[in-house]
This record gives C-alpha cells, structure tokens and sequence, in this order.
C-alpha cells in the first residue's frame, strides 16, 4: 500500500482543515515547495496537492505555487481543489501535472468527467468526499443526496485511474480512519480506491492492509506527518512486506 504526503494549500500555505472546516486552520508551512521537497527526500513516491482556495472558489489561485513544485521535484504529482471545467484540467496536464482529482464536477457534470478520462485515460482521478455516507461538494461546504457508494459504482465502468475516499468526519483528526466506510466504497467500486481522513499513527495505517485485497492500494497522509505522529520512513518500514506478519485486527471507526 502506497504512503501518499498531502500539501493542502490556502493563501499560499501549507495548512490542514480540521473536517473540512475553513475556520478551523493549522498553518504547517510558509513554504510548500520546501516541503515538498522534504518528501520527495522522505522516499515518498506520489505527492497529493489540494488547492484548498480553488476548492472554495472554483478559480484558480495557488497555481503558481503548484508549478513551481512541479519544476523543483520528480516525484509524481496528483491534485485537486476547485478544478471544474475541461480547459482547467488540461492546463494542468500540459504543463506536467501527473493526475487531476476532480471532485465537484462528477456530481454537477458526470460528462465532463468521462470525456476527460477518454481523452487522458489513467491521469484522472475523482474525489468523493464523504459526510454521513453522502457526497460532499464545493470545497466541502454543500452537501448532496448523492451516496458516495453510489458515485464510486458509477464510476466504475469509466477509465478513471482510482477514487480517492474521504471520510469527512475524520479528516484532519488523528482518530484514526473509518475503516468500514474504505471497505464498503472498496467493494463498490471497479477501480482502485485510495484512503483519506483521519490517519494519525502507523497503527491506523497497518488497519487498512486488510483492505487492500478489496482495491484500496494507497492511502493519503497530512497532518500526523507535521504533527510528527508519524515519521514517514517509519511508514514506509512499517508496511515493507518483512513486516507485514501481524498486521492489527480491522478498526471499523464509526463516526
């Protein structure tokens, strides 16, 4: 299961939401460049960028930032936050960005999300964003009757290359991950599932493995890397196969 290091962007920063909340900020970073640049030496192997301006906004306002870790690192680069119109997409694919994660627009315009995984196969993700089993749009700040389950089986027969799963209520808060909501959009879905929300000790990521026979091959990490709950070589020697003999019974959090 691959360790992904999240930069969540805001005004500039790098930061994390507390649930999804704007008004609950922790600043991390003056500089996430640098950062990114710590985790690239770290040995991560993908890098998660979320706009969380553009997310609020649907503009884009931390691009240049965006661009500038792109010409400072190697690694692989997927992001997200407020990209919501074909042109937006693409801009981001030409100038080198690995995967676009779109989020809003599955709900608000499917189609769009099809003619781009047609035109881009394997370079787009969708973020379905979760509170209380149903989809989460705009930044998190409006809520759908759409089930999550039932956006991930939608999405199954399109050559998107994964879902990225958020649980909301857990996001940013260290408890651990909602174990049963992973597998449930794991065994929904076709195509590969990457965990987000609530990661705060390498335990809560050895919870996940079991999961992995399901379709859930990554998992997104933030806070508990800034918090230093987590030291992310440790991570990475905690899920290396020489390690993998006692993994933890599953943790099915309930929020």
């Amino acid at each position: 299961m691959e360790i992904i290091p999240a930069i969540d962007l805001l005004e500039g920063k790098c930061v994390r939401l507390n649930q999804g909340n704007y008004e609950q900020v922790t600043q991390f970073s003056s500089d996430p460049v640098s950062q990114a640049v710590i985790w690239e030496k770290e040995g991560a192997k993908v890098l998660h960028l979320v706009d969380l301006d553009g997310a609020k906004t649907g503009k884009p306002i931390n691009y240049p930032i965006i661009r500038a870790i792109k010409k400072t690192i190697s690694i692989p680069i997927q992001i997200g936050g407020g990209i919501r119109t074909i042109e937006q997409a693409e801009e981001l694919l030409d100038y080198g960005l690995d995967r676009i994660i779109l989020g809003t627009v599955a709900i608000e315009k499917p189609e769009l999300v099809l003619k781009l995984a047609e035109r881009h196969p394997d370079r787009i993700i969708v973020g379905i964003d979760g509170k209380n089993g149903k989809v989460a749009t705009r930044g998190w700040l409006e809520q759908s009757n759409i089930l999550a389950t039932d956006l991930a089986k939608s999405l199954s027969e399109t050559p998107i290359y994964a879902i990225i799963a958020t649980d909301i209520d857990t996001d940013g808060t260290l408890r651990g991950p909602n174990v049963k909501v992973m597998k449930e959009m794991a065994l929904t879905s076709k195509v590969p599932i990457i965990a987000s929300g609530g990661i705060g000790s390498i335990t809560d990521l050895l919870s996940l493995l079991p999961l992995e026979i399901h379709g859930v091959n990554g998992v997104i990490v933030g806070r508990a890397l800034y918090d230093g709950k987590i030291v992310f070589k440790d991570a990475l020697r905690a899920l290396s196969s020489e390690q993998l003999q006692d993994v933890p019974s599953t943790n099915e959090f309930i929020a």
